[in-house]
């Protein structure tokens, strides 16, 4: 018994080693590649801003983090694949079946495993990324708003570019054009050695954007021939030049970065956490079952129709207490008929009136209330994708761990593809549920989970086809299917009929 146990424990040992090392590999692959989809993504946000290293650095670590959710389930994937491909490949798996060791027996340390890896994913999703999404959020609207443009306002004085003070009188709105250019040049840090003004100029930027270029227009250069000797004559020589057009070139790279408070993002739907978004979801209930009631409550029908519309909005204690109507049938045309010529076209006078009253009011509120429905299944849809997310990890392990057993083939190139496939198809499932969940076709939890119990399904299958030792997906099958169906004949035959073809005369 006690070599049995210290055997499964070498055994488990072996197990999670060799599953630990491809994991946190693909872990940082996908991480990389879905980093480099944001950059992507970002690029021109990002590019020309003169950003230090160490902003850009901790913008894509804030990137980074909010991208764990979703390299996880496929870097347990892939690496699930890898571990038990190989294993298959070097007939491991069939030597350690052979001692009597079944399959989710081998299994039991990576459920473990990964079922960890599935609850510190949530805690992430929950706890750290909704205050990493609010700091990314905030640092991203700083960075977008970095317009090098932007540091000169009109009328006063700029300072915020190195070695330069700057001052325009007035912009044209139309033409974009600046009007009443004053540049005093402080690069040589010696005052007020150099300054020009101009009537009017152009802004535009370098092709790397590191530069800013002042085209002016008709204005006169100024500057000291020997700044160096001011302190020892009490007069000196100075430089002044007429221009028609004169280009500034400017060092846009080293002004700071202006953060925005982080406080104006903390309410979005991303920056919050489960807790804070049931409490979100309530309170918009409130707001939206209020405007309803308003949007109801707008719209005119006869009496007796508004009395119960309104009655359906009340409390049952409320109803209890109000006096049930006594319906009485009537024939409308009977009574209408009834009336005289001009009463008739005075009734449908006022109908008309009130059915296009009612139109307006509907049409008003149809768009608010769908703003709002829509708002508040945003809330719930990132409320399910903290749990879908993270259950995918485990989900994933049981698509690709039979997967592996089945296959039978390690490396890179079987199991990349297939993880890449499955990972795909899981990707467009779970976009088709949240797209379906935003406009309210279904209901949320329905739409959210539906890929989970789909790949879910998929995870039972694959492990009952792995424990069972099916050869359906196996190569060694599907050739002997090759071999059955005598397509190898068909091949050898379209080879001999290209060998046999006419030489090409010009070669």
């Amino acid at each position: 018994m006690g070599f049995e146990f210290f055997s499964m424990k070498r055994l488990y040992a072996y197990i999670l080693k060799s599953f630990i090392g491809p994991f946190i590999f693909t872990f940082f692959v996908c991480i990389f590649f879905l980093l480099m989809q944001f950059l992507w993504r970002y690029l021109d946000e990002l590019v020309g801003k003169g950003l230090e290293t160490k902003i850009l650095i901790e913008l894509m670590s804030y990137a980074s983090l909010s991208l764990v959710p979703m390299a996880l389930p496929l870097a347990v994937l892939l690496a699930s694949i890898m571990t038990f491909g190989n294993m298959g490949e070097r007939f491991e798996l069939l030597a350690i079946k052979s001692s009597g060791v079944s399959l989710m027996k081998i299994m039991k340390p990576l459920i473990v495993f990964n079922a960890i890896v599935t609850f510190s994913a949530f805690i992430l999703a929950n706890e750290v990324i909704p205050v990493t999404n609010t700091k990314f959020a905030a640092l991203l609207w700083s960075v977008k708003e970095q317009r090098p443009e932007m540091i000169i306002k009109e009328g006063v004085f700029s300072n915020e570019i190195d070695g330069y003070s700057i001052k325009v009188n007035r912009r044209d709105q139309k033409t974009d054009a600046l009007l009443d250019i004053m540049i005093y040049d402080h690069t040589d840090n010696k005052g007020n050695v150099g300054v020009t003004i101009a009537d009017s100029g152009y802004l535009n930027f370098s092709d790397d954007k590191q530069f800013m270029i002042l085209t002016l227009f008709n204005g006169e250069s100024y500057s000291e021939v020997n700044p160096g000797d001011r302190n020892q004559k009490k007069t000196y020589p100075f430089r002044r030049e007429k221009f028609g057009k004169q280009e500034a070139v400017i060092n846009v790279k080293n002004y700071s970065l202006k953060r925005f408070d982080e406080d104006y993002f903390k309410d979005g739907y991303k920056m919050l956490n489960n807790r804070q978004l049931n409490a979100s979801i309530d309170s918009l209930d409130v707001i939206y079952e209020n405007r309803e009631k308003l949007a109801t409550f707008g719209v005119s029908y006869n009496q007796r129709l508004n009395h119960a519309v309104q009655n359906n909005f009340m409390s049952e204690e409320k109803k209890h207490k109000l006096e049930p109507l006594k319906l009485q049938v009537q024939n409308i045309d009977t009574i209408f008929n009834l009336l005289s010529l001009t009463q008739k076209r005075n009734v449908l006078s006022a109908a008309q009136r009130n059915a296009q009253q009612n139109q307006r009011t509907i049409m008003q509120f149809e768009n608010d209330l769908y703003n709002k429905q829509r708002w508040i299944n945003l809330h719930k849809i990132e409320l399910h994708r903290k749990y879908t997310l993270s259950i995918a990890c485990l989900i994933f392990f049981f698509i690709g761990a039979p997967l592996g057993a089945i296959i039978r083939k390690g490396g890179f190139g079987t199991p990349v593809v297939v993880s890449v496939l499955l990972f795909i198809a899981y990707y467009l499932v779970s976009m088709i549920g949240e797209k379906v969940a935003r406009e309210g076709v279904w209901t949320v939890s329905t739409s959210m989970w539906f890929s989970t119990y789909l790949f879910f399904i998929v995870g039972i299958l694959l492990t009952n086809l792995a424990v069972s030792d099916s050869m359906l997906l196996s190569t060694e099958s599907y050739n002997r299917l090759v071999g059955k169906l005598k397509l190898s004949k068909i091949f050898d035959f379209q080879k001999k009929i290209f060998s046999d073809e006419d030489p090409d005369p010009d070669k």
